[in-house]
């Protein structure tokens, strides 16, 4: 089993790193980064990724991310798992949904090399994670004063992922339509399956959603 090469960085079996991508510049120029956890196991299997803070005020996958990071069963990993716990980093350190042009990272996607920071950020994280991805967990919480119950969100006529859902014995699981722009539906064009997992509310984090 040969390394897992994430932009540029090259990870046997066994390791784990974290991976620094350049986003942008703040206005005092500190440099931004989308940071990724690859976290390679001992015997060969599926990569999956798993995402927080896409809308930056949805914080819960932050902890929910960082917590799976710390399972000591882990060690019995097969394959690859990517941890992407804040992917709006702007969103995340403003405490709002929406990067500083007022786009919606999850309205953005595939998004383009020479595009908005937006577009821009979308198109990383796609090229550089989910076309390197098996599957994809994506983690989302109800927008600011709202609370959602915990539920999994998959594509309508989807077995496959059908079957993902309920392996993790969710709730309730939506079959909800993917929309235009979205992670999900880019995910989908490229043949990644992804959930959505959406529980709690913006800007807190609640031991029972989390747990």
């Amino acid at each position: 089993m040969n390394g897992f090469v994430l932009h540029g960085v090259s990870v046997k079996p066994g390791e784990r790193c974290r991976v620094d991508m350049p986003i942008t510049l703040l206005s005092n120029h500190v440099p931004l980064h989308l940071s990724v956890q690859v976290l390679r196991g001992q015997r060969p299997g599926p990569v999956l990724f798993l995402s927080g803070a896409v809308h930056g005020d949805e914080i819960i996958g932050v902890e929910i991310i960082r917590r799976i990071g710390q399972l000591k069963r882990l060690h019995a990993l097969r394959g690859t798992l990517l941890c992407i716990p804040i992917v709006n980093v702007h969103g995340f350190i403003g405490h709002t949904r929406y990067l500083p042009d007022r786009r919606d990272l999850n309205r953005s996607f595939p998004g383009s090399a020479n595009g908005s920071l937006a577009a821009r950020l979308a198109h990383l994280f796609l090229q550089e994670v989910v076309e390197r991805s098996d599957y994809g967990i994506d983690i989302h919480s109800a927008a600011l004063h709202r609370r959602n119950l915990a539920q999994i969100r998959i594509a309508p006529g989807d077995e496959q992922l059908r079957r993902l859902a309920h392996s993790f014995q969710a709730p309730i699981v939506i079959e909800a339509p993917l929309r235009a722009g979205s992670l999900r539906e880019a995910a989908r064009e490229r043949g990644v399956p992804v959930l959505l997992f959406e529980a709690g509310a913006g800007l807190r984090l609640d031991e029972e959603d989390i747990s």
